[in-house]
């Protein structure tokens, strides 16, 4: 081989490796923490996914399940670049409130998406119809660090049970929870989510369900707790063959991320979001109305700098 193409030929592979190198150290590839599957945070991730990719190339995001006070501590230690969480959670995390073990330090509010509900949903002939009947019952819930699964307890606490009171507990997903309901392997099943949820959408046309009641004394042990609580109404018809109108404790499904995380990351997020309500509506009907004025909704957690320059520049005031 001559010289001249010897060294044609280290200055294409040279240029090559450029390239590729110069591609890989433009491309921002992040994790973004979401939901167990089942639930409504896992499909609203993945249409954030599509939609941000779809606008910037340059941009790869991998959504992962995850779980609402898992995903503040994954934050908080820089695990994920953006997740979703629950209003109380966040707010409980700024001081290490329980279930955290210690204060977080590094998670900002991006924005808030929908209403959740602590949905507390018991078989027609399983005889609960307050929390009092829950005693020696089989439960079905989520695992360890998401937040339906830490309101289960502080829920029981208020009729001076804890888990031991119940004939079995069952940690796993909404699905699962679902089938096993189905199947007559639990009493009832608790969950914070979306109106409608589709697990138990899918439970109701198979078995008769009820949702029960939280009165006001009940929701005053967790306003008490935490005021980023609400009391809202399921209204009748929110299920199939669900007939009644009742109340639930309630708060709001948001985003966090480091306070410091890449602020181009985060415009591209929140325009994926406020641009595209029809994609959203179609997975959470919660989402349909969402505006940028309640997206900025102060919820007691700081926003992250490039969060409060988005709103603003959207035109919403005090920012």
């Amino acid at each position: 081989m001559s010289p001249m193409l010897k060294s044609l030929r280290r200055t294409a592979a040279a240029t090559i490796l450029f390239t590729v190198a110069g591609v890989a150290a433009h491309a921002q590839s992040f994790v973004m923490a979401t939901g167990q599957q089942g639930g409504s945070w896992y499909p609203v991730g993945g249409a954030i996914k599509a939609i941000v990719e779809r606008e910037n190339p340059d941009m790869d995001i991998t959504v992962t399940p995850g779980a609402g006070v898992s995903n503040v501590v994954g934050v908080d230690a820089g695990r994920f670049g953006i997740a979703f969480a629950n209003s109380i959670s966040t707010v409980d995390s700024l001081s290490g409130k329980e279930p955290f073990r210690k204060a977080t330090t590094n998670v900002c509010n991006l924005g808030i998406l929908y209403p959740q509900y602590f949905q507390i949903v018991a078989l027609e002939d399983s005889g609960i119809k307050t929390i009092a009947d829950m005693k020696g019952k089989r439960l079905t819930t989520q695992q360890l660090g998401n937040t339906g699964e830490f309101l289960t307890r502080e829920l029981l606490s208020t009729a001076d049970m804890t888990f031991d009171d119940l004939d079995s507990v069952a940690n796993t997903s909404y699905s699962d929870s679902a089938s096993q309901m189905k199947d007559g392997q639990a009493d009832f099943f608790t969950l914070g989510s979306s109106l409608p949820t589709g697990s138990v959408m899918d439970l109701a046309s198979s078995r008769k369900i009820r949702l029960v009641d939280v009165d006001e004394e009940t929701f005053a042990y967790f306003k008490d707790k935490n005021a980023a609580f609400q009391r809202r109404e399921v209204k009748a018809g929110a299920y199939p063959g669900f007939d009644e109108t009742v109340h639930a404790i309630s708060y709001d499904t948001h985003m966090v991320a480091p306070c410091d995380y890449d602020g181009e990351i985060i415009k591209s997020v929140l325009s994926a979001i406020a641009d595209n309500n029809d994609s959203f509506a179609a997975i959470s009907k919660s989402m349909a109305d969402l505006t940028v004025e309640e997206m900025a909704t102060d919820i007691g957690v700081p926003f992250h700098p490039a969060a409060k320059e988005f709103y603003a520049e959207r035109g919403v005031s005090g920012m």
